[in-house]
């Protein structure tokens, strides 16, 4: 071999040296490029997994603060500087108010809080006087003469008289012509709201405002009348309940044409437990649905039973309806909302009721995006305590010259904040529900009749939620749809400011002998006559 082709020959060796090497090298930074992004990649995975448990953490902290505040803080929704909204009948039936402080300081940090003036007892109780004289052998003066009446001092006491029960007895008298061998006549007796039973509309009264009203228990009704010796079965008070039922029924189906010629309905819904609903474990939740509508002088409010919680039940009960409904958030109302001439609010208090949870989740001392929603709250509820009294027109006008410059900053708050906030947290849930039902929001400002919330209707419902919390259960469906019928009359005669019991012992009363359709529409609530009934307390105040 030449010296010529042993150097081309070290030559290829080299290059194919150098060449695996270079191989060899690109292979090495492959592996050490791929190194790296794996350890990149399992670097971003442990940081989203640290956010992820950073944000966990702070959902714990943020509930053990909500927790915390459930227990052992006010359960007002009552924010600094704004008249109360109202408590959900739902968080009412697990929170007992705080009572008020008895002995709070005075300004100088001693003593009592002053008395007020007595308030001046009703007018319309019956009064009894006794009259106190000097016995004989004192109205002698030291003197020897006899003393002068010359003047008297008053002072009054209240004075209860339990429940007295008496027995009606009814005498119908028989006649019989002394002339001719004609049929004896009987005096009629008048229509009975239960016939062949020995209730008297009085005692059904007693117990319809007993169970309805006062929120007591059948059998603790039962303990109540054998206190006066009347031994009252609570099967035979359930019966009686059912049947009174039936008599009203015509009233409960005037006041739903009533309510369905509205313009604006309210309409929310409630759990109930109904032991032997077919097809349903005993444990398992039914619904009362409640729906309020009216203009001040003749409010309705009506209560219907369900089974369910399904959108086909506001479908049902609203069938027909044209004009606004108010409601929560709850997607059942979005298939009623979507037929025509139904337009669908939503209520504000909802909506704020996630960023009072989130300002209540805070660490104590922080001021964040939750201070800043309520703040926007207040002054839209601000205006609305302005224009509570004004005409509608008024109202409309209040709304379009200052509401809606409110709601705009509003919705430019929200674009800015939702971006910026943990969707999973409480803040982020309170803006995630305020920007899906912003339109249905702020649509109470298309009119001046319109509310901004469904507090009047939250009001309805707080009463059958105490009661419930008492009775618990309802023993079968039948019991549970007349309790609605119940409800319903005894709401809407509390609404219109008449006394349930005066009421409702005039309706059991006469209502029974009623057979025509302006018969039956003179027992409204509305229409009844005041002066076979009591007005409750604030409206004999408002009359006076």
């Amino acid at each position: 071999m030449s010296s010529a082709e042993a150097l081309q020959q070290e030559n290829q060796e080299l290059k194919r040296v150098i060449a695996q090497l270079a191989t060899e090298a690109l292979a090495k930074d492959q592996r050490v490029a791929e190194h790296v992004a794996a350890q990149q990649q399992h670097l971003a995975t442990l940081e989203q997994r640290l956010a992820a448990q950073r944000r966990q953490i702070e959902h714990l902290l943020e509930q053990f603060r909500l927790a915390r505040q459930r227990l052992f803080g006010v359960s007002s929704e009552k924010a600094p500087g704004q008249s109360e909204l109202f408590n959900e009948a739902e968080t009412l039936s697990r929170e007992v108010p705080e009572p008020e402080d008895e002995e709070a300081p005075t300004s100088n940090g001693a003593g009592r809080k002053a008395r007020g003036a007595r308030k001046p007892l009703a007018a319309h109780l019956p009064l009894v006087e006794i009259r106190h004289a000097l016995p004989e052998d004192q109205r002698r003066c030291p003197c020897g003469c006899t003393l002068k009446l010359i003047g008297e001092e008053t002072s009054e006491q209240l004075d209860l008289i339990p429940a007295r029960i008496q027995v009606l007895r009814h005498i119908r008298e028989r006649y019989v012509c002394g002339h001719c061998a004609a049929a004896p006549v009987l005096a009629p007796m008048p229509a009975q709201p239960i016939p062949k039973s020995n209730a008297s509309p009085g005692l059904l009264a007693h117990i319809t405002v007993g169970k309805y009203v006062d929120g007591l228990p059948l059998y603790r009704l039962e303990s109540v009348l054998a206190r006066a010796d009347l031994h009252q079965p609570r099967q035979t008070s359930a019966r009686w309940m059912m049947q009174a039922a039936e008599l009203i029924q015509p009233l409960i189906n005037l006041a739903w044409d009533h309510l369905l010629n509205q313009p604006v309905i309210h309409c929310d819904e409630t759990v109930v437990q109904v032991l032997k609903e077919p097809d349903k474990p005993p444990t398992s939740n039914s619904y009362m649905w409640v729906l309020t509508a009216g203009p001040p002088d003749r409010p309705v409010v009506l209560f219907d039973y369900q089974p369910s919680r399904s959108s086909e039940v506001p479908k049902r009960l609203l069938a027909g309806y044209r004009g606004y409904l108010m409601s929560d958030g709850y997607e059942g109302y979005n298939a009623v909302a979507a037929q025509s001439g139904i337009e669908h609010l939503c209520c504000m208090v909802h909506a704020r009721r996630g960023f009072r949870d989130a300002q209540r989740a805070q660490p104590k001392g922080y001021t964040g995006r939750a201070d800043e929603a309520i703040e926007y709250f207040r002054k839209l509820y601000r205006i609305e305590g302005q224009i509570r009294d004004a005409d509608i027109d008024t109202r409309y006008r209040t709304r379009q010259a200052q509401s809606i410059p409110v709601l705009q900053q509003f919705r430019a708050w929200l674009d800015d904040a939702l971006p910026e906030v943990n969707p999973e947290g409480t803040l982020g849930k309170a803006l995630a529900y305020l920007d899906k039902y912003w339109p249905k929001l702020i649509r109470y400002c298309k009119a001046g009749y319109l509310p901004i919330d469904n507090n009047r209707l939250e009001n309805n419902i707080r009463p059958f939620v105490i009661g419930r919390n008492n009775w618990k259960f309802s023993d079968t469906p039948a019991g549970a749809h007349a309790s609605a019928s119940l409800y319903s009359l005894i709401e809407t005669c509390k609404a219109c400011g008449v006394d349930p019991y005066t009421y409702l012992r005039h309706v059991y009363t006469h209502l029974p002998a009623a057979s025509t359709v302006a018969q039956i529409e003179a027992f409204l609530p509305w229409n009844v006559d005041r002066s076979q009934i009591l007005l409750l307390p604030s409206r004999r105040r408002a009359a006076a």
